[in-house]
């Protein structure tokens, strides 16, 4: 079977269920040496450890990716398991929903500190040890781009951050060839957002293909912009939305 990641070595961080559980599985598929990180739901973790099996030494860390050291962490471990990294894909995030008179300021904190800081400390560790050549890839929402129904502002915003993010770092990343892009997935059938769910019809009717999506689709786009093949895109951003976006 043809391994196209086959030497690379792979960080998730929130890769154990939903997207970055797909994500995960596919780049161990492809060949990757994959270290995936998680902050609860130990049984499921512990399913996707022994699905990867011992595939190229791949393993899961438990930690919190709010705390100001986690990124620092996971990356010592891979560097210590695998001796290099190459792929970072960051996951992790929360929502809070609900109309702005009614935000507390720690909601706005919550929510910023894992979807903006904790990307951002992510991406700063991963500068110092990254291989040239490299790839980032974080997991955004389409939110950013639309959103279509009220009570969304404090998500949408932490999410529009990452589109800064991703370009600003594009430059900064350029000289070394590690590309930086997001990904932005629209309504995609998971645990949070099921296909069949209540909200499900009113989000189909925003779509064009009217179905969620699915994770492993999701992350067949993540492992394309973590191939040699997308050595030339950075700085880009990619909804995955079914033309909830169009």
């Amino acid at each position: 079977m043809q391994q196209p990641m086959r030497r690379k070595a792979a960080l998730v961080i929130g890769g154990s269920r939903g997207i970055g559980g797909a994500i995960t599985s596919r780049l161990a598929a492809d060949g990757a040496s994959v270290c995936f990180t998680y902050i609860g739901r130990d049984a499921e973790a512990e399913a996707l450890s022994r699905k990867l099996g011992s595939s190229n030494g791949s393993f899961a860390l438990r930690l919190d990716a709010n705390e100001l050291d986690a990124a620092q962490t996971a990356l010592d471990a891979v560097i210590q398991q695998f001796g290099h990294l190459d792929i970072l894909v960051v996951n992790a995030g929360k929502a809070i929903g609900g109309l702005i008179g009614d935000f507390s300021r720690e909601s706005f904190d919550e929510v910023f500190l894992l979807n903006v800081r904790s990307p951002f400390l992510a991406v700063n560790a991963a500068a110092k040890v990254m291989s040239d050549n490299g790839r980032i890839i974080l997991i955004g929402s389409i939110m950013a781009a639309r959103t279509p129904s009220e009570g969304c502002a404090l998500y949408a915003a932490s999410k529009a951050a990452l589109v800064g993010l991703t370009r600003g770092l594009a430059r900064d990343f350029g000289p070394r060839g590690i590309t930086i892009n997001l990904v932005q997935p629209g309504p995609i059938d998971t645990e949070r957002n099921p296909g069949n769910g209540p909200d499900a019809q009113e989000l189909h009717g925003h779509m064009a293909i009217k179905r969620h999506g699915t994770p492993e689709e999701v992350a067949g786009l993540a492992t394309y912009l973590a191939s040699d093949a997308a050595a030339f895109v950075t700085g880009s951003v990619y909804n995955i939305d079914g033309g909830f976006s169009a």
